[in-house]
């Protein structure tokens, strides 16, 4: 997508080396980091090492949700899985049904009930002066992940039959929303998604031939890797093998590049509670307790953070850990534990790539708003200077006949732009996803899900393997914050 999109920079005549890395393969920084200074950098595993072709997993993931809730006599044969229908970053309001997407100060720019957007009356109806807080957790989820996609678009579909009393007549939407949480959660929990994606890996993981040299990049610029992941070791190691050890130097496997493996990890508990820790007989699968420090090459299962911080003798800050998950992955490892994080946003390729393409008109669109912009300016000192006439006091600069031509003819032109611009905008707010637009901006402002990347993610990036263009001993600088005021 990368090469068909914009090709990579010019290499540097001199050494053939690139002079930055591709356009959508960048690595975004949020607060400053030399990777230098980063010796344990700990990974993630699924969609982050692993990466899963999305509509193909949670496609599955809908449909044994939905085979569930058919056997417990719900009418949801006719359900199909929409991908498109929600996004990650977006909020359910379990109170009242409805799918939000949220700006940064958590006003409520979007809205759906059921699958239908709402309109702004609708939407100003319901909500008037609620700002979302996600320290509501009773009232509001914060999708994560691209994990909570299925799940999203099954409780939008089932809010319709709710509504339409399809549904048990006991069910209220926070009750819904429970029990669509709980039957998905089953799905994983008994392992059916992961032995269907074990059967047939080529359907589901999208593999990234560039990572493995990343990894070994690190690994030989003396950074210990860990591998943190939730995921059991039968299905780690499965995974692992399958993307990883094909392409490696004949004789190593993945095993090779990690000093630590944890599987099992429950994260985010992995990050607060003090777990157990048990050593995996990779032969048999079984348990035995670990007791002492950690031994490097060793799978392990559970555990806590702190237990493998103090065997590592490292502190929080020279610690990097790079997930996909907001919650489980950044905010807890940073805020628990003063680790450096980072976040893989596989959307942002596409994001960037409907930015780019969409680039001509946004200029237009901005050079009619500067335009409307000072209209409406002259069009302000014309009021004012209305209003000065009317009243007897200031300075009368002009006939009240003469004031109210100029208004005329400047709420003609602006009516005019506003009539170029609406269809545009509009358009510019169906760019990467027809129904919410992009992930990271509402209109013109940041999206709660850029605020939440903001806050906890140090750095953000689209995948893994993008570390092999910065490598290793990357400086990675923040950018200067702009204000309102900043010259232009």
């Amino acid at each position: 997508m990368t090469d068909q999109l914009v090709l990579p920079p010019d290499p540097d005549p001199a050494h053939g080396l690139l002079t930055a890395p591709p356009p959508l393969r960048r690595l975004f920084c949020n607060r400053t980091l030399n990777l230098r200074s980063i010796k344990v950098i700990g990974y993630d595993m699924d969609y982050t090492l692993i990466h899963y072709h999305a509509d193909e997993w949670e496609g599955r993931a809908y449909a044994h949700l939905r085979q569930r809730l058919l056997a417990q006599g719900w009418p949801v044969e006719h359900l199909v899985f929409e991908p498109d229908r929600v996004q990650r970053g977006l909020v359910i309001d379990k109170q009242l049904g409805n799918i939000l997407k949220v700006n940064r100060f958590g006003y409520i720019k979007q809205s759906m009930h059921g699958t239908r957007m709402l309109t702004m009356d609708e939407q100003r109806q319901s909500y008037g002066r609620t700002l979302v807080d996600l320290a509501d957790s009773a009232r509001y989820v914060f999708l994560n992940t691209l994990f909570e996609v299925s799940e999203g678009c099954m409780f939008a579909q089932l809010v319709e039959l709710l509504d339409q009393r399809l549904l048990p007549e006991t069910l209220g939407y926070e009750a819904l929303y429970r029990r669509v949480r709980f039957t998905l959660d089953r799905a994983h929990v008994e392992g059916e998604l992961k032995a269907e994606i074990l059967a047939d890996p080529d359907r589901y993981v999208a593999i990234d031939e560039e990572l493995p040299l990343a990894l070994v990049d690190q690994r030989e610029a003396g950074k210990k890797l860990l591998l943190i992941t939730n995921s059991e070791w039968s299905y780690t190691q499965a995974m692992m093998s399958y993307a990883f050890d094909r392409f490696l130097p004949e004789g190593q496997t993945w095993r090779d590049l990690f000093s630590y493996v944890v599987v099992s990890a429950r994260k985010p508990g992995f990050f607060s509670a003090q777990a157990l820790m048990f050593e995996v007989m990779e032969d048999t699968g079984m348990l035995r307790l670990a007791e002492g420090d950690l031994q490097v090459g060793k799978v392990y299962f559970g555990g806590n953070a702190d237990r493998l911080e103090k065997t590592l003798g490292v502190d929080g800050d020279q610690i990097m850990y790079v997930g996909d998950h907001m919650l489980t992955d950044v905010l807890n490892s940073k805020k628990l534990q003063q680790w450096r994080t980072a976040l893989i946003l596989r959307e942002l390729e596409a994001e960037l790539e409907a930015q780019l393409k969409w680039a001509p008109k946004q200029r237009q669109i901005d050079a009619l708003m500067a335009e409307k912009g000072a209209l409406e300016f002259q069009f302000s000192q014309l009021r004012a200077q209305r209003q000065r006439q009317r009243l007897g006091y200031g300075p009368i600069l002009t006939t009240v006949a003469a004031t109210t031509e100029a208004m005329n003819d400047l709420r003609e032109r602006m009516i005019a732009l506003d009539g170029r611009v609406a269809p545009m905008v509009a358009a510019a707010g169906q760019i990467h996803n027809r129904h919410w637009g992009l992930l990271m901006r509402t209109g013109n402002d940041k999206s709660l899900l850029a605020r939440q990347i903001e806050h906890h993610a140090d750095i953000y990036t689209s995948r893994v393997s993008n570390f092999l263009y910065e490598t290793p001993f990357v400086f990675l600088r923040s950018l200067r914050g702009s204000l309102p005021h900043d010259p232009e």
